[in-house]
């Protein structure tokens, strides 16, 4: 059973990709302003120009939503418990695809719990690895009940309404997202996606297993993300995830005036960040192609 996605090429290059992956409830696009800094800084100071990828997960952008029988189990509840498993398979399998053996995996909150399960599955890959205002919790039994719930009323209702609180703005969030640029912008990515893909993959996330176990398990150099305003993955959340990967050489990095979709509201730092991660893999891996 292997999941259709399609890959968004930023640039073409030489040696490993990096492989970005999105976040909830959008596509690749949240993205496009990060890889346009990585691209000028590059250019820029002359780097290695290295392959930049951003797929989009199943059900979201230009990918098809899987159907239930390409889901894998089912739960009472209707979550997918092996969907993530699916995922992180199908991202591997297009790297493979593609003649690489290993790639720099950064995903961003949702897309941290695909990188995660690619280092559970497949650790062989993961020559560097970023994660960005993300966590290794699975849901709670409530957070859990309420994407089960959002899922059907996307489904029965035909919209993406239910998840466009994603751009409500409340006390204390990055002026960043509480301009109007980030509110048109991201209502505008959440409206045009697919109702059943943004319920497929909340469903995803329901099921997904509980992944704290893996940051210790994690040998490759890594990055930790975050903004300083991210109301769910603020470093409160992300420094013991850096502090329980004690076999890998981590560096942490923490944005001021910056939410959820760091890679976003602040592009060029998160570009740094990539960038200094990137430096840190070891060339050897590169003859894996």
């Amino acid at each position: 059973m292997t999941l259709t996605i399609e890959n968004h090429i930023y640039r073409d290059g030489e040696g490993m990709p990096l492989v970005l992956v999105h976040g909830f409830p959008v596509d690749h696009r949240m993205w496009d302003r990060c890889a346009t800094a990585l691209m000028e800084t590059t250019d820029a100071q002359e780097l290695a120009q290295f392959p930049i990828w951003a797929p989009d997960m199943p059900g979201a952008g230009a990918s098809p939503v899987p159907t239930p029988q390409d889901s894998g189990e089912i739960a009472a509840d209707g979550a997918y418990p092996q969907a993530l498993d699916l995922i992180a398979d199908a991202y591997v399998e297009l790297l493979h695809a593609a003649g690489y053996g290993q790639a720099i995996w950064a995903g961003l909150s949702m897309g941290g719990y695909v990188v995660l399960d690619i280092q559970r599955r497949h650790p062989e890959t993961v020559a560097g690895i970023a994660l960005l205002d993300t966590k290794g919790d699975a849901d709670s039994e409530k957070a859990r009940e309420n994407r089960v719930q959002i899922a059907r009323e996307c489904v029965e209702r035909h919209t993406t309404e239910p998840v466009m609180f994603f751009t409500d703005v409340h006390p204390g969030d990055s002026s960043v997202k509480r301009s109007q640029a980030y509110i048109k912008q991201f209502g505008a990515w959440i409206r045009e996606q697919q109702p059943a893909g943004v319920a497929w993959r909340e469903l995803m996330a329901a099921g997904r297993p509980d992944l704290n176990d893996q940051f210790a398990r994690i040998e490759a150099p890594a990055a930790v993300i975050c903004g300083l305003d991210d109301p769910s993955s603020s470093p409160k959340v992300m420094r013991p995830i850096a502090d329980a990967m004690t076999h890998a050489d981590v560096v942490v990095t923490e944005i001021e005036d910056c939410g959820h979709f760091s890679a976003w509201e602040r592009p060029q730092i998160v570009a740094d960040a990539l960038l200094d991660l990137i430096a840190r893999v070891p060339r050897a891996v590169d003859e894996n192609r």
